[in-house]
Formats: C-alpha cells, structure tokens, sequence
C-alpha cells in the first residue's frame, strides 16, 4: 500500500510539474507576443495619439479610434466634448459624474490617460484647478505654452502634486518655436518641467528636428509626433510617418540614446474626417522602424 501510495505521489508531482512548464510557456509565448505587437513599450515608450486628432468627434469616439489604430495611449484637449448628447468637455470644469464616465470608459478600452494639452490658464488660481483635474484623472503630463510670469508658481504646482509640465512648441512666431526659448523657461525651475517637442512645427519653422532633440537632451518629457509633405513651410500637411520629410529612422535612434521614457502622441492635422487609416498606419510604420 505504501509503494502504491508513493507511486501515484510521484506521477501527480510529474503531472504537476508537466502543467506547470505548460502555463510557463504559455505566459512567455503571450508576453512575447505582447513585446512584438508594442516594441515600443520595451524601451519605456507610450505610443498613443493626442484626441485633437480626431476633433471633429467626441472624446469616446476618439478612444474608439484610437482603440482601433492599435494605440494604448491617449493625451486630451481640453476643447473636446466628452459623448454624444453631453455638453461637458474636457477641462477642470468636468462634472464628478463626467469624470466617472471618462475613467469607465477608459477602463473599458484599455486605454491610459497619459497627458493632457496644450492648455493654459490666466492666473495661479486657475492653473490650481488643471492641476487637481489632472491629479483627479490620473494624467502624469501636462502640456502648454504659458506666459512667462506663471513659469516659477507652475514649478512649485509640479513639486505639490507630482505632475510634469511639458512647454510645447507651436511654429513661429510662437513665443517657444526655438528649443533655446525653452531652455531657458525651464533653467531654476521643477526637475518636472520639461519640453513637449513638436517635430512637425518645427519642421514647419524651418529647424531640423533632430538638431531640437539633441538641443532638449534630458529634458523632453513628450511628444507631438508627426511627418510632413515638406520641409520649411507653414503650410505642410501631415502624411503617413515614414514617407514625408521627418527623418524617422534617426529620430527613433535619438530617442532611445537619450532614454526617453515619455509618451509619442499621433497629432494627424490633416484629412481631420478620415484619419483613422493614416494613423494606423503611421503606427504601424513607426512600429517596423523600431
């Protein structure tokens, strides 16, 4: 009785261990899925894309879209209605109720709400309540072009509540079109103030991107990711990365030299009703680049 007890021990801890080695393989075969579909979150990297990309539509239709690009990220504009039949929009102001129904609706695409932007206020006060909105949705970048005398009360913000600023760059004759005005915004101030880099307004100025980046070196906490029909006009559009004037493959080896860990939003300001298949494909693009 005895051996026949230790016999069947020993064919269960065989079977035990057989099952084991089955669900271990499963799981490594599943992550490495995961790190072929999304290479790069491998390197710290949240692709996702900014919601005025699909302005023309509300925030929940932006998420589907966004869900449907193969995106996991995504940075809001405080202008978006937040559905259909609602009159609240993405600012401080959001009811509790909206922001319930935002954070649901996140949760059910498997979607981050990573940054926030580009928004701006008119004094501290304001600027308070972006901050405990942001605090509130769990948003970790806030991206905006403020006023020079709000730079030292936006530095003490960031310290309070633990949310980075990114300064943004709109093309000139914006007030922060050269990453050298940037830099100097962000000398003395928060450790979590950085820059929100634009590559294609600056391609629009007429500056090459990938001279910026090396300029901003440690202190890009975001991105405004896109590609143009061409090089130093205010006019460009937005094409597919990868087949415009942005130097994609070079821009990506910078990125990973200087160890951004931010988040790259899809800003497509072009064919604004029928984006999606252009977004897609860019991240798909971005993604076989990598």
């Amino acid at each position: 009785m005895m051996v026949q007890s230790k016999t069947l021990f020993g064919y269960f801890a065989i079977f035990w261990l057989a099952l084991s080695a089955c669900s271990n393989s499963a799981t490594t075969a599943s992550e490495t899925r995961e790190t072929a579909a999304y290479p790069e979150e491998e390197l710290g990297w949240k692709l996702g894309a900014q919601a005025y990309t699909f302005r023309l539509f509300t925030f929940f239709d932006a998420l589907d879209k966004i869900d449907s690009a193969d995106l996991r990220f995504v940075e809001a504009f405080p202008g978006q209605t937040i559905e259909a039949g609602s009159e609240e929009k993405m600012t401080y102001e959001l009811s509790q109720e909206g922001r319930n129904r935002v954070k649901q609706r996140l949760k059910e695409k498997g979607i981050t709400l990573y940054a926030y932007g580009v928004v701006g206020a008119k004094d501290e006060a304001e600027w308070e309540k972006i901050f405990d909105f942001a605090s509130d949705m769990g948003i970790q970048v806030i991206t905006t072009e403020p006023s020079e005398d709000q730079l030292d009360y936006i530095s003490k913000l960031c310290d309070q509540h633990q949310i980075r600023v990114a300064i943004h760059n709109h093309p000139e004759p914006s007030h922060y079109w050269q990453p050298e005005v940037v830099l100097n915004a962000l000398d003395g101030r928060s450790e979590l103030m950085g820059a929100a880099a634009d590559v294609g307004h600056w391609m629009r100025s007429g500056l090459d991107p990938l001279d910026c980046l090396k300029k901003l070196e440690g202190k890009i906490y975001h991105l405004h990711f896109k590609d143009l029909n061409e090089f130093g006009t205010k006019e460009a559009h937005d094409v597919v990365w990868g087949t415009g004037k942005l130097p994609l493959k070079e821009i990506q080896n910078e990125l990973k030299r200087q160890d951004f860990d931010g988040m790259l939003s899809a800003e497509y300001e072009y064919n604004w009703e029928n984006s999606l298949p252009e977004v897609t494909e860019s991240a798909a693009n971005f993604r076989a680049a990598l």
